[in-house]
C-alpha cells in the first residue's frame, strides 16, 4: 500500500516509471551484450586452443605413420647394400619358387652356404623385429605370384594369374605409397581385417634397375594409438587417416575401420578452427610422398565441453548483474504491473466469449486511454455481430436450403421407372438394374423423412456404387462396413455421397481390372469417423494442398463437393467436424469425415 500511495501522490498520471523500464531495459541488454562478447571471445580462444592441441597430436600420428613408411624403405635399402641378398631377391622373383628353392640348394651343396642369404629368413626376420608389422608380401610381377609372411612364421604362395585375378591389374596401378589394403589382395593372402594399412615400395633388380615386383608391408592400425599416448587425456573427438582414394585405415574412435571419408582432393589443411557442415571442426593434415591423410574432427558439443566453467562463470556474473539492474525499479512497476495484469484478464474474458466485459479504469494514462479503447472496441463489436454476423448466419441457411432444392427432382423418379421397364421388357437387364439404382438413389435423395439417418446415407452410397459395378463388371469392387448400433445416427443428408460420387468421376481407371473403395464406418471416442479409401489415381501433391486450402476457403470455385460436404458440417456442427483428405499419386486416397455421434438437428431440414 505504501507504494501505490507514493505513486498516487507523486506518480498519477506520469509515464515516468516507464523511463525507469525503459533504463533496466537498456542495461540488460547492454550487460547480456557484453557479456556475450567476453564469452564468444573465451569460446574462440578455447575452440583454437583444443584444435592447436588435437593439431599437435595429428602431427605425432603423421610422424608416426612417416616412421613406418622410412622403416619400410629402409628395409629395402638394406636388401640393397648387400650384393648376395639383391641377387637372391631377383631371383627370387624372376623363377618359380621351385627353382629358387633348387638355386638355393646349389649355392648349399658347393659349399657357398655362409654367403648365400635366404630371401624367406631375411622377411622372417624383419617380422620379429618390429611387433607393428602384420603381414610382408613380395609380388613378382614377372610371375605374377604373391608371397605372404605373417607374424607366425608362416609363408604362403599365391599366384595370382590375370586371366583368374584382378591382383595383376591392381598391383600395375599408380597408387600412394601408405593404403588402405587392397580387398583382392588381402583376400588371397588371408588378411581379413580392416585395422591394417599397407606401405608400398617397388622392387627393382640392383643390376639392370627395372622393376620386377614390389614389396608390401600390412601395420597394425591400432598401434597408432601410441603415437596419442600423450594427447589422450585432454584430446577432444577424433582423428581419423585416409588413404588418396577416401579409405579410412585408422579411427581413434574404432568405428570407422573399412569406410570411405569424402574429402575433395587439394582441400586446404583447417587449421583455424573454421566450423564446417553439420556443426564439426575440422583439421588436415596431409602426406605428399605418403599420399595420406590425417584428419581431426570435434563436434561442437566436445569443443564446448572445455569451455564450460569459464561460461557458467560469465552466466553468474551476468545473472548477479541483471538482478541488481531490475531489482529496484521492479519495486516501482508493481502497481504498473497490477494494471497490466487487470487488462490480460480482461483479453482472456473477451477471447473465451464474454463480450459483455468491461474494463472499470479511470486513470487518465496509456493505460487508462487502452481501457477505454477496449470498452469502444467491444460496443462497436457487438452491434457488428447484431448487424452482420447474423445476416451472414441466415444467408448460411438460405444457401443450405439452396442446396437442398437442387436434389428434389421428382419426376426424374418416375421418369426413370419408365425407362427402367421398357429397359427390363427388352432384355437389357444390366440396364435395368443401373436404372433401378439410379431411380431408388434419387428416391432415397427426395423422400422427405423426418429424420435422415447414416444408414439412408450409406444406402445412397450403395445404390450410386451399385450402378458402376454394373457398369464395369468385374473391374471395379466396393465394400461398405458400419457397426448396427451406428445406422441409427442422424447425421446430415448428402454427407458420404458426393465423396463416393468424386472417386467414380476422378480417381477410378477403367483401364484397370482392380478398382477397388472400401466405406469404413466406426465409433471414435463420441463421435463417428467415416474413412472412405481407395486404390485409384491419387492426387499430386500441390494439388493436395489446394484442395486442403479449398476446405478452410469460403469462396464457390472447382471442388465443389469436397468443398460443400466440409463447409456444411463446419457450419452445423462446429470446428472439429468436417473432412481431411490424404492422398498419394498412383496408390490412392483416403477422405476422413468426422460426424457428431448423436445430433438431433441432422433432420431433413438441415
Amino acid at each position: 500500500m505504501a507504494i501505490g500511495s507514493i505513486y498516487r501522490k507523486y506518480f498519477k498520471n506520469n509515464l515516468f516509471l516507464k523511463l525507469i523500464l525503459l533504463f533496466s531495459i537498456i542495461t540488460i541488454a547492454t550487460i547480456i551484450t557484453f557479456s556475450y562478447l567476453m564469452y564468444r571471445t573465451a569460446a574462440q580462444s578455447a575452440v583454437r586452443r583444443e584444435l592447436d592441441n588435437q593439431a599437435r597430436a595429428m602431427e605425432s600420428v603423421n610422424r608416426y605413420i612417416s616412421g613406418k613408411y622410412e622403416s619400410v624403405r629402409a628395409m629395402m635399402n638394406d636388401v640393397y647394400r648387400s650384393d648376395t641378398l639383391s641377387a637372391n631377391l631377383s631371383y627370387f622373383l624372376l623363377h618359380s619358387y621351385d627353382s629358387y628353392v633348387k638355386y638355393q640348394l646349389d649355392h648349399y651343396s658347393a659349399g657357398n652356404d655362409g654367403e648365400f642369404a635366404s630371401v624367406t629368413e631375411y622377411f622372417f626376420h624383419r617380422l620379429d623385429s618390429d611387433a607393428d608389422i602384420r603381414n610382408i608380401v613380395l609380388y613378382s610381377s614377372e610371375k605374377q605370384v604373391l608371397y605372404a609372411f605373417d607374424a607366425n612364421k608362416r609363408f604362403k604362395l599365391v599366384p595370382t594369374n590375370a586371366a583368374r585375378s584382378y591382383i595383376p591389374d591392381v598391383m600395375a596401378m599408380e597408387t600412394r605409397n601408405v593404403t588402405a589394403p587392397n580387398v583382392w589382395v588381402s583376400k588371397a593372402i588371408g588378411q581379413s581385417d580392416p585395422r591394417v594399412y599397407t606401405v608400398r615400395v617397388p622392387v627393382n633388380d640392383k643390376q639392370t634397375l627395372k622393376n620386377i615386383g614390389q614389396l608390401l608391408v600390412y601395420f597394425d592400425s591400432e598401434r597408432i594409438s601410441n603415437a596419442l599416448a600423450g594427447y589422450k587425456t585432454d584430446l577432444k573427438g577424433t582423428i581419423v587417416v585416409r588413404d588418396a582414394n577416401g579409405n579410412v585405415f585408422y579411427d581413434s574412435a574404432g568405428t570407422r575401420y573399412g569406410k570411405k571419408l569424402e574429402i575433395a582432393d587439394g582441400e586446404p589443411a583447417v587449421l583455424d578452427g573454421r566450423q564446417l557442415a553439420n556443426g564439426v571442426y575440422t583439421n588436415r593434415l596431409s602426406s605428399g610422398e605418403g599420399g595420406y591423410a590425417v584428419i581431426g574432427e570435434a563436434t561442437r558439443e566436445e569443443i564446448a565441453a572445455s569451455y564450460k566453467g569459464t561460461r557458467n562463470t560469465i552466466v553468474l556474473i551476468c545473472l548477479i548483474c541483471i538482478a541488481v539492474a531490475t531489482l529496484i525499479p521492479s519495486l516501482f512497476i508493481m502497481s504498473f504491473a497490477r494494471r497490466t495484469n487487470e487488462i490480460i484478464r480482461f483479453t482472456r474474458r473477451i477471447k473465451n466469449g464474454d463480450l459483455k466485459a468491461r474494463i472499470d479504469d479511470t486513470h487518465e494514462d496509456e493505460l487508462g486511454q487502452i481501457s477505454r479503447s477496449f470498452n469502444a472496441m467491444l460496443d462497436e463489436l457487438n452491434q457488428y455481430i447484431d448487424r452482420v454476423y447474423k445476416a451472414e448466419i441466415k444467408q448460411k441457411h438460405a444457401e443450405l436450403a439452396a442446396l437442398q432444392a437442387r436434389v428434389n427432382p421428382h419426376f426424374l423418379y418416375n421418369t426413370l421407372e419408365v425407362i427402367r421397364m421398357r429397359a427390363f421388357s427388352q432384355g437389357d437387364n444390366d440396364a435395368a438394374e443401373m436404372i433401378y439404382s439410379l431411380s431408388m438413389l434419387f428416391k432415397n435423395l427426395v423422400k422427405q423423412n423426418r429424420e435422415y439417418t447414416l444408414y439412408h446415407e450409406l444406402e445412397a452410397c450403395r445404390l450410386y456404387l451399385e450402378m458402376f459395378r454394373i457398369r464395369y463388371k468385374n473391374k471395379f469392387a466396393y465394400e461398405i462396413e458400419c457397426p448396427p448400433e451406428l445406422r441409427s445416427a442422424a447425421v446430415m443428408r448428402l454427407s458420404l455421397q458426393p465423396i463416393v460420387e468424386n472417386y467414380i468421376v476422378h480417381g477410378m481407371d477403367p483401364a484397370r481390372t482392380d478398382n477397388r473403395l472400401s466405406v469404413r464406418v466406426m465409433a471414435d471416442g463420441g463421435d463417428i469417423r467415416a474413412v472412405i479409401e481407395d486404390n485409384g489415381k491419387g492426387i499430386e501433391a500441390t494439388r493436395l494442398a489446394e484442395l486442403k486450402a479449398l476446405l478452410k476457403s469460403a469462396e464457390e470455385s472447382e471442388g465443389f463437393g469436397l468443398r460443400s460436404v466440409h463447409a456444411r458440417l463446419n457450419l452445423v456442427y462446429g470446428e472439429p467436424y468436417g473432412l481431411d483428405i490424404e492422398s498419394e499419386p498412383g496408390a490412392g486416397t483416403t477422405v476422413t469425415i468426422r460426424l457428431p455421434a448423436s445430433v438431433g438437428e441432422a433432420r431433413e431440414n438441415a
